[in-house]
């Protein structure tokens, strides 16, 4: 059987920026679900983190992860209010570049704890860029509804950060 990937929703940042994007509403006609983005923050930073939420929930989320800078790799454990092994370049990276970032989410409706997916790069002209390979958990029953990506602290996403949601499904 094919899979199908269709868009839901999308999302480009305008021009005074915002802390948050989200997506709501999500159908439950799909089996699973695709999040990517492109962002990039106005913190005085390199490397800047994204935080991902699904229903609003600041609670069970649980991440294991890689990552490196091209000179050395960690691995670590995660337990937190959001899911947080997520990067993209800040305002002290190289101008004009936005990180990549791709959230895997299979059986998104189902009555189990819902596991995710996710690869993460920050882009720099530079010496030093990052990326992150995670596999998440958010330990809750309930159906994915929405998602939602914040910039840390009081910073925002800047113009023409974007994020896109598909649904993917068995045809």
């Amino acid at each position: 059987m094919a899979n199908t990937m269709t868009l839901i929703a999308s999302s480009t940042v305008g021009s005074g920026g915002t802390a948050t994007i989200s997506f709501s509403s999500i159908p439950s006609t799909y089996t699973d679900l695709l999040f990517k983005c492109s962002v990039r923050t106005n913190a005085g930073v390199t490397v800047d983190n994204i935080f991902f939420t699904v229903n609003g929930s600041g609670t069970s989320y649980s991440g294991k992860m890689v990552y490196g800078n091209g000179a050395s790799a960690v691995s670590s454990t995660s337990s937190s209010t959001q899911f947080d092994s997520l990067i993209q370049p800040g305002a002290s990276s190289t101008t004009s570049t936005f990180g990549s970032t791709e959230i895997y989410i299979p059986n998104y409706t189902s009555s189990n704890y819902k596991s995710f997916s996710a690869d993460s790069v920050s882009e720099n002209n530079g010496t030093t860029a990052w990326a992150i390979l995670s596999a998440g958990l958010w330990s809750n029953t309930s159906a994915i509804t929405s998602v939602t990506i914040t910039a840390p602290g009081s910073g925002s996403f800047i113009a023409a950060s974007t994020a896109y949601l598909y649904g993917i499904k068995n045809s």
